[in-house]
């Protein structure tokens, strides 16, 4: 079977829509860089398109949701769960989208600032898979929030704009580097190396006046002289101690806007495709939809690339627990409601799949792959060598999918993640499975998966936003 180009099957008018919807998710990558930011700037979309807050409605005191009424809930700031209340009693499940918006980065560790031999330093930690040496010699922004200790926020976003400095994490000059290059990929650039340079100027405090060389030699060792210039720069900007990094939630990332790519505008470079290209369509999608039969639900998540625990992970009972205040909202509150309409669901668990490329074909099944432009990507099963840790959609479902997407003209390609023996990954679909609901990954094929800049397609992302919208009308 061999899929379609996409992007041949498009007149005028889809060709448009596809360049207005790559256009405003290009705004959306670039701005929400961190699982916080992109929570803000989606509440916004909701708030503006209706969507209540849970919490205010049950304040209210709501006595009855009824079809149409549009609900969303926050997680600690780092996940949202928006439903729109379908014609259908919601025992008898839900149509579900579920992406997640965390991405691979570095974090600051909690006592990161250091100064060594005229340079300062902070200290990481990397969050998720990723190769190291890739993160070396670029420029990288920080993203984050600083909480004292009079519980005060402050949020830092330093490095995107064209007046804010940049930071980077160094590398061996090739002249050096010769026992370097001799160690393995993962080798090259260690963990504990992979610390970002913050400045490099000693602290003035001379009010100008000179000092002999060995005087300020001497003042510098005692003094940490360029640690306390950054000190210095944080108390001024930020009203920030160095203890206050005990508090604090700090993202490297890679720093710049979402770029067009190739001479033909035809993808998308930029960081964090995994899995926002798949977050956004998803919310763009119940925003976008009619009142459906079935309640509308979309899911975004964090913590998915370390596994999806903690308290704003898949893992934790927060979807669960949402889900039973909507229905005690729509008059159930039985612990049998909530388990109907778990297990009479159904899920496209929005996640991102691997797409073929040329340059590196022996990893990849050629039969079994996504292609850029062939449209949206489903996944019958994820995990690792034997589909070890991964949730496999039934036939039945896989067939009632297909229906409805032909019916619609939604373009989609199968693809596993590589040859069975080399590929391995995982998702949150077989965390929803668990109640007994029908789910499959579904999602937009990416280029450098990982990398700090990975490549979509903009057909793709736009074909994976129709067949979200088709799921939600008709499943």
């Amino acid at each position: 079977m061999e899929n379609k180009n996409v992007w041949k099957k498009y007149d005028k008018k889809q060709n448009k829509e596809l360049e207005s919807f790559s256009e405003k998710y290009i705004d959306f990558i670039s701005e929400c860089k961190t699982e916080r930011e992109c929570t803000d700037y989606l509440v916004d979309i909701l708030e503006e398109n209706g969507f209540v807050e849970l919490e205010r409605i049950l304040q209210r005191n709501v006595a009855k949701l009824k079809a149409g009424d549009k609900v969303y809930a926050v997680n600690k700031n780092k996940g949202i769960i928006a439903f729109r209340i379908g014609k259908e009693n919601p025992e008898n499940g839900m149509n579900i989208l579920g992406a997640h918006i965390d991405s691979p980065r570095l974090d600051i560790k909690q006592n990161p600032l250091y100064e060594d031999s005229g340079l300062a330093y902070l200290d990481t930690h990397y969050y998720g898979g990723i190769k190291k040496y890739q993160w070396v010699t670029i420029p990288l922004a920080i993203h984050g929030v600083v909480v004292k200790k009079d519980l005060t926020t402050t949020i830092i976003d330093l490095g995107e704009e064209p007046h804010d400095p940049v930071f980077f994490i160094s590398d061996l000059l090739i002249h050096l580097s010769q026992e370097q290059l001799e160690k393995k990929a993962a080798k090259v650039i260690e963990g504990e190396a992979l610390d970002i340079v913050i400045g490099s100027k000693p602290f003035a405090d001379n009010d100008g006046k000179d000092a002999t060389e060995k005087e300020n030699a001497e003042k510098e060792k005692e003094n940490e002289s360029v640690k306390k210039t950054i000190l210095k720069i944080l108390k001024e900007n930020y009203d920030m101690e160095e203890e206050d990094f005990l508090s604090a939630e700090l993202e490297i990332v890679p720093a710049g806007r979402a770029r067009e790519c190739g001479l033909d505008r035809s993808m998308i470079m930029g960081y964090g495709h995994d899995d926002r290209s798949c977050a956004y369509p998803s919310l763009r999608a119940i925003v976008d939809s009619a009142t459906p039969d079935k309640t509308a639900c979309c899911i975004l998540v964090d913590k998915e690339e370390i596994g999806s625990v903690g308290a704003t992970g898949m893992q934790s009972l927060f979807f669960e627990n949402t889900v039973a205040e909507i229905l005690a909202l729509c008059g159930m509150t039985g612990e049998l409601s909530l388990r109907r309409c778990l297990a009479n669901s159904n899920m496209l668990s929005s996640d991102v799949s691997s797409a073929f490329d040329p340059s590196y074909a022996s990893s990849f099944d050629k039969k079994n792959v996504a292609y850029l432009g062939k449209g949206m990507v489903l996944c019958k099963f994820t995990g690792a060598r034997g589909k070890s840790g991964s949730n496999d959609a039934n036939a039945e479902y896989l067939g009632k999918l297909r229906s409805v997407f032909d019916k619609d003209g939604v373009s989609f390609q199968t693809a596993e993640l590589g040859k069975v023996d080399l590929g391995g990954g995982g998702t949150i679909a077989y965390m929803l499975a668990k109640y007994g609901m029908n789910v499959i990954d579904c999602g937009v094929a990416v280029l450098n998966m990982h990398a700090p800049f990975e490549v979509i397609s903009k057909a793709d992302i736009y074909e994976t936003y129709r067949g979200y919208l088709c799921f939600l009308k008709n499943m």
